[in-house]
């Protein structure tokens, strides 16, 4: 064996230019994008609810000279939300950072690690609250499930957004989809037909939502390991198989309806004069020689008209 040998002369050290975080993209979350924010001052408070049937009841009647006219009015009410406080902390030692090799860097990068908890976090408590099987009026199955060829995605998505127009009178401009059902409906024949005579390119989520009859998809991807520390991974699709077609307020307002508001509680931190729901921070633990950073934020995420939603539960395979 020629001596020296390609191990004797290189000594292996750690790339500065390159570094592996499995980061999961910000674009899969969709629990601060469905419906609109609302930033409140106060933790817990109420606002006002109207009687929709009120509103929608013709009670204009008929005026004889030189009498009243017919009286009426409308129900108000009052709902409650009361936006949880979250956090989570992780310690920077004084040796680790001075230890720490090019390109690491301890507390960015524990930083960016407690951000991606946080946004998990939300997504699974959105999740929880409005892409699930009974939050919603209507609940189905489609009797052919969109996995299936001879399926009919489109009808029952049609079906749908009747349904939500004839309970509110408002058409749904939302269509959120978990990544797994969005793949199976890029690739069905009916959608993929109606595009074979003007693109060659792939079904998007813009032309999905075009054939679909809603203004937007969005598209549930995020990724859990729901196992516990020091145990073999186990990953799980939030939400997959499942489906939500709704409609969303443009923005928030007064007298406005939407299926859904996320109340978000801007007490948390207030940076150049605005408040802000999440607050990162750091301070010194003296007694353990270490920096702690650690992340806060509050919300709520309320159902604000169960009309206004129609949940398509396992509409795959």
């Amino acid at each position: 064996m020629p001596q020296p040998t390609s191990n004797d002369v290189h000594v292996d050290a750690v790339l500065t230019g390159i570094s592996v975080a499995f980061m999961q993209n910000a674009a899969n979350f969709v629990a601060g994008q469905v419906f609109p924010s609302v930033n409140v001052s106060k933790k817990s408070d109420l606002y006002y609810t109207y009687t929709q049937a009120d509103f929608w009841r013709d009670q204009v009647q008929y005026r004889a000279e030189g009498t009243e006219s017919a009286g009426s009015g409308y129900g108000l009410s009052t709902a409650s939300y009361n936006a949880a406080v979250y956090a989570l902390h992780k310690d920077v030692s004084d040796q680790v950072r001075a230890n720490s090799d090019n390109p690491l860097s301890p507390d960015s990068d524990a930083a960016s690690f407690l951000a991606q908890q946080m946004m998990l976090k939300m997504e699974k408590d959105w999740v929880t609250n409005f892409f699930s099987a009974g939050i919603w009026t209507t609940d189905v199955t489609p009797g052919t499930l969109w996995s299936a060829a001879s399926s009919d995605p489109i009808g029952d998505v049609s079906t749908g957004i009747q349904t939500i127009r004839a309970a509110t009178g408002y058409v749904p401009n939302t269509l959120v989809l978990a990544w797994d059902v969005r793949e199976i409906l890029r690739n069905h024949p009916d959608i993929v037909d109606r595009f074979k005579y003007t693109s060659s390119a792939s079904v998007t989520d813009q032309m999905l939502a075009a054939v679909l009859g809603v203004d937007r998809i969005l598209v549930e991807g995020v990724i859990e390991n729901t196992a516990a520390e020091g145990q073999s991974a186990s990953y799980t699709q939030l939400g997959a198989k499942d489906a939500l077609l709704c409609y969303s307020a443009p923005s928030p307002g007064l007298m406005v309806p939407s299926a859904g508001y996320n109340m978000n509680w801007t007490g948390m931190a207030n940076v150049g004069g605005v408040g802000s729901s999440v607050a990162t921070s750091t301070f010194r633990m003296d007694h353990l020689k270490a920096d702690r950073i650690e992340i806060e934020a509050a919300w709520d995420f309320k159902l604000v008209s169960a009309d206004l939603g129609y949940f398509f539960e396992n509409c795959i395979a």
